[in-house]
């Protein structure tokens, strides 16, 4: 993982101003305390004029030795008191619109219940919610990329204190929002990245990293199995979609050169990766034309050809959901493809709250580094098999790969 910081000094010097007003209101309280304790000094300062008006002012000192050993003793609960009015005050930051609760807000866009990509981001949102004793999440799915703005802007002004805009597809108006609706703090889980901005937080992976230990994952349950080809069902030949075939084929071709690879859209231009009668059919041709393992790069699509593919036998693949092959579910894969937006909200959420992230900063996480959150997992993996694609893992790391992943890139992006 890489974290790279661009931060405004914005929500920082909020945060300092929260906690600089309760420590002032703490140690005005504190001196009002001090000043009560001292009174009894300043009446012992009475003159006296012989040995005898002098004793008892030698019997006082022990008293006042134990009034100093009382204070002291009394400095740590002063200090818990103004811990605990600190800890409030990083809180009640996220509370935007002073209600006295912190609200998430989600923006997905395809269907918070795909068992998938989208849905990731949703689960992680709601339990961290609970856990940490927020109001209920509010939640606008199936976003298209052309209604964004609206649908951005019209959540923001929802009772939300944090925003989630769940990938990089809906995001374009984001840089515009965050800085207009400012008091919220924008998390964008935006994959191939977007533009830095200090008006909001963003997670990205290495998408041709993670790829290509998908390639090699499948192409080490293709050799092991007997077959030779995949099937990648997509939406609508993107940018990171063709990024995601390019380092995904480089994966394979280095298990065996030989295996055929094919791409087939089923989508409608932008984004739409939610057509099951599309990638149905996608499948069924697949199939028909000989392919062993089936890759459904898919949202709402996902689950649905799964199924066509636990039906027909074909190994077959997740695309983010990380937990896949531990589900209690009824349908089964064969590899897991981790590019998890639930699992970054499990590492980034807390850090939001400790403030050790901001917006501004941009975390990158990849195969090889901690925490162990992207890239391919074989399910069941025999322990050769492990073995082998942990070698894919350390050659990302690596980097050595990074000039063949540079010119993918610039395939893919034109750049």
């Amino acid at each position: 993982m890489s974290h790279t910081s661009n931060r405004s000094t914005r929500r920082r010097w909020q945060r300092s101003f929260a906690a600089l007003a309760a420590l002032s209101l703490t140690a005005a309280a504190c001196g009002s305390d001090d000043e009560a304790v001292e009174e009894p000094a300043t009446t012992e300062a009475a003159p006296a004029d012989d040995a005898a008006e002098e004793e008892p002012a030698e019997e006082a000192a022990p008293e006042e030795e134990a009034m100093e050993e009382d204070a002291v003793e009394e400095e740590p609960a002063e200090e818990e008191t103004m811990e605990e009015a600190e800890e409030p005050a990083a809180d009640l930051d996220f509370d935007a619109n002073g209600d006295g609760e912190i609200r998430i807000g989600i923006a997905a866009a395809g269907p918070r219940d795909d068992g998938g990509y989208y849905q990731a981001v949703v689960d992680a949102a709601e339990s961290f919610s609970a856990d940490n004793g927020f109001g209920d999440v509010i939640i606008v799915d199936n976003i298209q990329s052309a209604d964004a703005a609206t649908e951005l802007s019209n959540l923001a002004q929802q009772p939300i204190d944090i925003m989630i805009v769940g990938a990089s597809e809906i995001a374009e108006p984001m840089g515009d929002l965050a800085e207009e609706f400012s008091d919220i703090f924008w998390y964008c889980n935006c994959g191939a990245g977007f533009p830095e901005s200090e008006f909001y937080l963003q997670s990205q992976d290495n998408g041709a990293g993670i790829a290509y230990t998908a390639g090699v994952a499948t192409g080490i349950a293709l050799r092991d199995s007997g077959g030779d080809s995949v099937t990648f069902i997509g939406c609508c030949d993107l940018g990171f979609e063709i990024q995601h075939y390019l380092a995904y084929e480089l994966g394979l071709a280095s298990v065996d050169e030989s295996f055929e690879f094919t791409y087939v859209p089923s989508g409608d231009f932008p984004f739409d990766f939610d057509n099951i009668q599309n990638a149905s059919a996608a499948y069924e041709n697949a199939v028909a034309e000989g392919a062993d393992a089936i890759y459904p790069y898919l949202g709402g699509a996902h689950e649905p050809v799964v199924q066509l593919a636990n039906e027909g036998g074909e190994i077959v693949l997740s695309a983010g959901a990380s937990d896949v092959c531990t589900r209690d579910s009824e349908l089964s894969w064969d590899i897991a493809v981790r590019f998890d937006g639930g699992d970054y909200v499990r590492e980034i959420f807390p850090q939001i709250l400790e403030g050790t992230a901001n917006e501004g900063d941009v975390i990158t996480y990849s195969p090889g580094e901690a925490p162990d959150v992207a890239g391919a997992r074989i399910c069941n993996g025999t322990a050769e098999q492990d073995a082998e694609l942990e070698e894919a893992y350390v050659l990302v790391a690596s980097g050595e790969l990074d000039g063949e992943f540079g010119r993918i890139a610039g395939e893919a992006f034109g750049g």
